[in-house]
């Protein structure tokens, strides 16, 4: 599956970093949790991440990709918890940047969306 960054030029990837801050996460830490508010997103720049439904992996994320997106679109509680299985980082994006540059910037928009239908198709 593509990564939500090759839907981007270079130039384009530059954009969506400008708008979001660059983060740094420790392994072992769960920068988003099930079943709770959807008010932030995180792009992995580098490391990989386990994303767990009840405890259990589901997937394994890694650079360039987005979590965190598909409840803020969805406009719904957090389905899964992720986990830093390595250092990582990041750009994170407030639910407000992310509807911003979904509002602005359709490009933008069709990645988010293709992205989050192909995980709700991965739910089963």
């Amino acid at each position: 599956m593509a990564t939500f960054f090759e839907h981007f030029s270079p130039q384009e990837i530059a954009r969506i970093s400008a708008t979001g801050r660059r983060v740094k996460l420790p392994e072992g830490w769960s920068p988003i949790w099930e079943d709770t508010p959807a008010d932030k997103a995180y792009i992995i720049l580098d490391g990989s991440v386990s994303v767990r439904r009840d405890g259990a992996e589901i997937a394994q994320l890694g650079p360039g990709d987005i979590v965190g997106e598909a409840a803020i679109v969805g406009q719904r509680l957090r389905n899964a918890t992720i986990v830093a299985l390595t250092p990582l980082d990041t750009i994170h994006l407030t639910d407000d940047t992310l509807r911003e540059l979904d509002a602005e910037w359709p490009a933008f928009h069709e990645a988010l969306v293709e992205v989050a239908q192909s995980r709700i198709g991965d739910q089963g």
